[in-house]
């Protein structure tokens, strides 16, 4: 899959009875940002709290400018494409671009991002991570990382990290975020 390309989505549910494909076609809820060229966002799918099955032909689930952060028990499927770090030092990156491009399409996730340490963050989720191409870094935060490659997983529960590409090229990832409630730290 090209760096510009937006991921397909195919869903299933049943129609008297029977197993149908209720939709086969790009992801409405995503986005290739020009502050950061590479930089890809998509919420692919949401759950609620009490998902049913099958899926009702309803309103689509994951619109553009959905909640990205998902209450208690909902769920939320990303993919994420993150250009190498080196990025950051190309006159094409644009940090006032990419700050309104995150405020609109990362709403409420945008929120949680410091300003003082770039990257950093904490969401109230479980999030079940995959590297589905390239490698990248996980940095916690007191500075120790991970370095994850292709097909490796993470389970982050609710902990202070930043993704970091010491890489040369874009990395794929898909994440499911489970709303969670946060205790203590």
């Amino acid at each position: 899959m090209s760096a510009a390309q937006t991921p397909r989505r195919v869903v299933t549910g049943a129609q008297g009875g029977k197993s149908v494909f209720l939709s086969d076609g790009p992801v409405p809820n995503c986005h290739h940002y020009t502050g950061w060229p590479g930089f890809m966002t998509s919420v692919v799918w949401t759950t609620a709290a009490t998902p049913s099955v099958p899926p009702a032909e309803r309103e689509e689930p994951a619109p553009p400018a959905r909640s990205v952060l998902p209450g208690p028990g909902e769920t939320r499927l990303m993919i994420v494409r993150f250009p190498p770090d080196s990025m950051f030092a190309d006159p094409r990156f644009d940090p006032a671009t990419l700050g309104a491009e995150q405020a609109l399409h990362l709403n409420d996730l945008a929120d949680q991002f410091e300003t003082d340490d770039p990257g950093m963050h904490r969401t109230d989720s479980v999030d079940y991570g995959v590297v589905l191409d390239n490698e990248i870094w996980l940095e916690l935060d007191d500075g120790e990382t991970r370095h994850l490659k292709q097909g490796d997983l993470i389970i982050q529960g609710g902990a202070r990290h930043a993704w970091r590409n010491r890489s040369n090229a874009v990395t794929t990832m898909c994440f499911v975020l489970i709303g969670a409630v946060r205790i203590g730290g």
